[in-house]
């Protein structure tokens, strides 16, 4: 520490290329921080730990595929299945097809599968009793200013009602938290009563999209999973059955690789910002190599030479990449509250404070030791004489 600030001075030497240095490395940094966040909100729903002790059953060939509703009594019936309820996917909207709306028609027993869905229950008691009744999670309410007693058009994309009209009227009877652990988006969720969808919708009755079963013991899941298939194998409506977080992992990768992807964006980020840092270094040891021999006409030892160009290189990437990193981490938050909750881009975990310091070191190690080496053989002669 005793030579930061030569380290300091030789940094802030060329001002102007060191600042539109540190301008690249922050927005590297950032650009990391963000994708972290994005990575990290698409496989949330795979991660909650909930999700291992439900299983979802679907149509074998296509999510959008419905299946019977007669098979719910022989899915209660397996063994290990402690309790099973239904839902489709409504296709929602508020008022424009841009304002979607997470919505879901469920049955009953939907709710208590889910015991991170934290609803009052009081409301709860109402809802069972009101046929065109939905519970919508606090941020959805929140984005477009509902409350317990509005009624409002709810347009379907994919479900007209048997008069025509896109527009379900639904009457907010309760507005549910969710607690830490429940999966990315829960909160931003609307759901309704199947019993009415089924028998206003136009396109026929007696369909789900998916089933849910809670496990007695996740242990078994995926024997219970195998015996459930079994039930409707050869068959029209052949099945699969696997975990909720399985599910959800699944249904990211229909998206795409997301890991892959955000890795591939990076590496062609990085990797530019190692020529760029490492030029930046280059020049700035050439420039100062009369210095660099005074120094060691001084006394200084060549690997003290080589240690203070090294930590001159890893103290750029630092101070850029805490300040990208630190920008990701207050952008993130403040995207999430300025699009009302729609995106949801979750809160910079340590790992990715870790991974990128780490990130810093390398680069600043791997960009600086070709000028450090050739700064520790420097002859002092031949660098006082310009050769």
């Amino acid at each position: 520490m005793k030579y930061l600030h030569l380290i300091w001075a030789a940094l802030f030497r060329r001002k102007a290329r060191t600042l539109l240095t540190l301008v690249s490395i922050i927005a590297a940094f950032l650009l990391f921080g963000m994708l972290d966040s994005v990575n990290a909100a698409f496989h949330a729903g795979s991660q909650s730990a909930l999700g291992a002790q439900r299983l979802v059953t679907s149509s074998r060939y296509s999510i959008i595929q419905p299946l019977p509703l007669a098979l719910a009594s022989r899915i209660a019936a397996v063994p290990g299945v402690e309790k099973v309820g239904h839902a489709n996917w409504f296709g929602g909207y508020y008022q424009e097809p841009k304002n979607v709306v997470f919505s879901y028609a469920i049955s009953p027993e939907y709710l208590d599968l889910y015991p991170e869905i934290r609803l009052p229950a009081a409301q709860r008691k109402v809802f069972d009793a009101t046929q065109t009744g939905a519970v919508v999670g606090r941020v959805l309410a929140r984005r477009y200013g509902w409350k317990i007693g509005d009624q409002i058009p709810l347009n379907s994309s994919i479900f007209p009602m048997k008069n025509g009209s896109k527009a379900w009227p639904m009457d907010i009877v309760g507005i549910f938290d969710v607690s830490k652990d429940a999966a990315n988006g829960l909160d931003q969720a609307l759901f309704f009563h199947w019993k009415y969808f089924n028998e206003a919708n136009a396109f026929g009755s007696g369909s789900v999209g998916w089933y849910i079963e809670k496990l007695a013991n996740p242990a078994q899941a995926d024997r219970v999973a195998q015996r459930i298939d079994a039930l409707s194998a050869n068959s029209p409506n052949e099945t699969k059955t696997q975990t909720e977080q399985a599910f959800q992992a699944s249904f990211v990768k229909q998206i795409g690789n997301i890991g892959l992807i955000v890795g591939a964006i990076m590496g062609a980020v990085f990797f530019t910002l190692i020529l760029l840092t490492g030029n930046t270094m280059a020049q700035g040891v050439r420039e100062r190599t009369s210095e660099l021999a005074v120094l060691k006409t001084l006394g200084f030892s060549s690997r003290s030479v080589l240690a203070m160009v090294l930590a001159e290189s890893v103290l750029l990437l630092l101070i850029g990449g805490l300040i990208g990193l630190g920008i990701a981490a207050v952008l993130g938050p403040a995207v999430t509250r300025g699009s009302g909750g729609l995106v949801n881009l979750p809160a910079l975990p340590p790992s990715t404070w870790v991974d990128g310091i780490a990130v810093m070191v390398v680069i600043g190690v791997l960009v600086g030791t070709l000028p450090a080496w050739r700064a520790m053989r420097l002859n002092i002669v031949d660098a006082l004489t310009g050769r």
